[in-house]
């Protein structure tokens, strides 16, 4: 039998850095033939067009996206006819890299490597889950069990822990190695926090550090952790559950007519971003004088933001924002203030 097409699925929550890591891989590939499937919650396409406008040779052609849907709810319509494409390839990939969104569960996903069509052509190396050092050092998306009791007492509505909180366990417990991400931007008392929160779950887990995402290849990929046979040992909230949905999450896109200053737009962005608790904001501007697209990244009120290439040649210059919060942000009010700061709006 020919040996079975190693696959990672790296999973991390909204802005952990996973399409950085990404880029880092293809970069050092050494010649491997990488194939990426990624999958974004959202209606445009940001991460693929980043890792697309990589300037890596054949980049492009082994990139797959699934948009618009969470690979782990649509296993059947998407995500394996997609892997069953990519290893009946006349050259097949060397090793497959599952970027999922950022608000999907890893363990429906790595179940769904036992389906029949793939079982014996291709298996999990491993689940990598990528973590916010400062959001988990800020205790983001770490639950007080103490207050959560006392909230349950109170509350007899109240039975499980929050959105987030669950989804964060959830990654984390389907992984084999986790990538504590974003360590320049963390002191020695942050690190040390942070690395607690995670060494207190209950799956015991190998974690490593990184800043931008910046890993050797021979740590990330060859862990022949067989996952998708392994799940009794990686528990989950959801667990006995059919299946799951997004209803706790919702995102939508805003049109932007091009801005006057880069630095200008991200202060509003940070203060319409705290303002109606947005958990994260990505996508690309058109900045007026500028033959360059700015792409825009934020976690919170976290914004980064880079000319990333020139726009082509009758390409709209008109941006596009992915906006994604919990269900009930206020969007009319959310595009009313990022288009006031627009070239044509008053800015400041």
């Amino acid at each position: 039998m020919t040996a079975r097409i190693p696959a990672t699925v790296i999973t991390g929550f909204l802005g952990s850095g996973k399409t950085t890591m990404i880029q880092h891989l293809l970069r050092n590939a050494g010649g491997r033939r990488l194939a990426l499937v990624i999958n974004e919650f959202g209606e445009i396409g940001v991460d693929g067009d980043i890792l697309k406008s990589c300037g890596i040779a054949d980049c492009e052609d082994n990139i797959v996206e699934l948009a618009n849907g969470c690979i782990c709810c649509t296993v059947a319509d998407d995500f394996v006819p997609t892997i069953s494409a990519l290893i009946d390839r006349p050259r097949p990939p060397d090793h497959i890299v599952i970027e999922t969104s950022g608000l999907a569960l890893p363990k429906p996903l790595v179940q769904a490597f036992n389906w029949p069509e793939i079982r014996t052509r291709v298996t999990v190396d491993g689940v990598i889950a990528v973590v916010d050092g400062p959001a988990l050092a800020a205790g983001r998306f770490a639950e007080d069990p103490a207050a959560l009791a006392s909230q349950r007492a109170a509350d007899a509505a109240l039975d499980h822990d929050s959105p987030l909180a669950e989804l964060f366990e959830d990654q984390i417990a389907c992984a084999d190695l986790v990538v504590l991400n974003k360590i320049d931007r963390m002191s020695d008392a942050e690190r040390k926090k942070a690395t607690a929160a995670i060494a207190a779950r209950p799956r015991a887990v190998k974690m490593v550090t990184a800043a931008f995402g910046a890993i050797d290849l021979s740590i990330l990929l060859g862990l022949g952790a067989e996952s998708e046979s392994d799940l009794a040992a990686r528990p989950s909230h959801h667990d006995g559950e059919d299946g799951h949905d997004h209803d706790d999450f919702e995102s939508f896109t805003v049109e932007v007519p091009p801005v006057a200053s880069p630095d200008a737009i991200a202060d509003r962005l940070r203060s319409v971003a705290e303002r109606h608790d947005i958990l994260r904001i990505k996508g690309f501007l058109a900045v007026a004088g500028r033959d360059m697209r700015l792409l825009l990244q934020g976690v919170g009120a976290r914004l980064n933001h880079h000319y990333d290439r020139a726009w082509g040649p009758g390409e709209p210059r008109v941006g596009r924002l992915v906006v994604i919060g919990q269900k009930g942000l206020d969007r009319a009010a959310i595009a009313a203030s990022i288009a006031a700061g627009s070239y044509s709006g008053s800015i400041g």
